[in-house]
């Protein structure tokens, strides 16, 4: 039980507040060990109507991880089309598009967990960023942006196999040219 001091108007009063814990993985682990399949089943569709997200994954566990080429085919288009209707009346209209994008991007290489698929998607971001017009390069919080995601693509290729950097260095060097 966690114990707070609560200061308000009486000063002199020690409130105690118990907060519910959360249970770590291991804890998680072991009690899921212990239910039924339907249980299982249930709790799942329970998590997935608390949160849009956890529903957006168990989607993308159950339907979209066993073609994970198709998958990073489908978040390109949706990218393609969301760049496609950003607002270019001004920078600042641009960099809260562009920064909704990329969170959304984000989220898709959360789900993946796949360096492959993180590359891609940030590669394919960064070369959509490139194309917009007016330039980004005349703003300094969008050239800031796009920087930012070279050293991250730059950093996750360092990890991978040597052929595959090869592949996507090349890729990476179109976008620096």
């Amino acid at each position: 039980m966690n114990c707070f001091r609560l200061r308000g108007r009486n000063l002199d009063k020690l409130l105690i507040v118990a907060l519910m814990k959360a249970a770590s993985i291991r804890e998680l682990k072991d009690a899921m060990k212990s239910l039924t399949a339907g249980e299982l089943t249930e709790l799942c569709l329970r998590l997935a109507r608390f949160k849009k997200e956890n529903k957006e994954l168990l989607a993308y566990l159950l339907f979209e991880a066993s073609d994970e080429v198709q998958y990073i085919e489908t978040v390109k288009a949706e990218i393609t089309e969301q760049f496609g209707a950003v607002n270019t009346r001004s920078y600042y209209y641009m960099k809260k598009s562009v920064r909704k994008i990329l969170s959304g991007v984000r989220k898709h290489i959360r789900y993946s967990k796949q360096k492959e698929t993180e590359v891609e998607l940030l590669l394919h971001f960064c070369f959509e960023l490139k194309g917009l017009q007016p330039s980004i390069f005349r703003s300094k919080v969008l050239r800031n942006l796009y920087d930012r995601q070279l050293a991250r693509i730059r950093k996750v290729l360092s990890t991978m196999h040597e052929d595959l950097q090869f592949d996507y260095q090349l890729e990476l060097d179109r976008l620096e040219e």
